[in-house]
């Protein structure tokens, strides 16, 4: 009983990490603004490099990206070690989602926060350091390309469980548990939840383009 207690503190806990509405903050620091209300409307790191520049926008990545590894890299493991639990994997997920689910849902901005992709970078890298790498490398290139910071995420979480399958053989490490198995492929479906209004756009040709990361288009 005890631990499920422990448990469900840390969950809250996790919950208000990713709550912090850094993008927002940032905005009202640096402009006075509601950055929801410029720009795309997105509280996250894009419409932040759109409307305020590069640097807020990596302050506020690398701050999404740590409230999303805090819970599943650190807050997980401690709690694991310390109480009687089958799976660690199961503990950061619960841990870590809820960080994820804290910046969507953020409960000090009306439950109306980001995407959850920097967040959710952050809660890859601890769970998945081999494929991580190569999940980003697959958004880069498709932004590089195409311009589209959305449909980078949703492709980068598609290749995740692809990558998790595939490179245990050629890395010698071994195979990701069936707990984080089941997680990746669940990732996909939540990307494309949240990036709902943005495929509604790709389709309708009116998707916006991260222009400047488009090294290669021609002027």
């Amino acid at each position: 009983m005890n631990e499920l207690f422990y448990l469900i503190i840390l969950i809250i806990i996790s919950y208000l990490i990713g709550s912090t509405p850094t993008s927002i903050i940032v905005g009202r620091i640096t402009k006075g603004i509601d950055i929801r209300e410029h720009g795309s409307g997105n509280a996250g790191g894009t419409n932040v490099f759109r409307v305020l520049g590069w640097k807020p926008a990596l302050f506020v990545v690398v701050i999404d990206v740590f409230k999303g590894w805090l819970p599943a890299a650190i807050f997980a493991p401690a709690f694991y070690y310390a109480q009687i639990i089958p799976d660690l994997g199961v503990v950061q997920i619960l841990c870590g989602f809820s960080a994820v689910l804290g910046h969507t849902y953020t409960i000090f901005a009306g439950f109306k926060g980001g995407k959850g992709v920097g967040t959710l970078g952050g809660m890859l890298i601890a769970l998945f350091p081999t494929a991580f790498p190569f999940c980003l490398a697959i958004a880069i290139i498709t932004i590089i390309l195409t311009g589209y910071v959305s449909l980078a995420s949703i492709l980068a979480s598609v290749s995740l469980p692809i990558f998790l399958f595939i490179l245990p053989p050629f890395f010698g490490v071994n195979p990701a548990p069936l707990s984080l198995m089941v997680f990746s492929l669940l990732i996909p479906w939540f990307i494309t939840f949240t990036h709902r209004s943005n495929i509604q756009r790709l389709r309708s040709g009116e998707e916006n383009r991260f222009e400047k990361a488009m090294i290669f288009r021609k002027k």
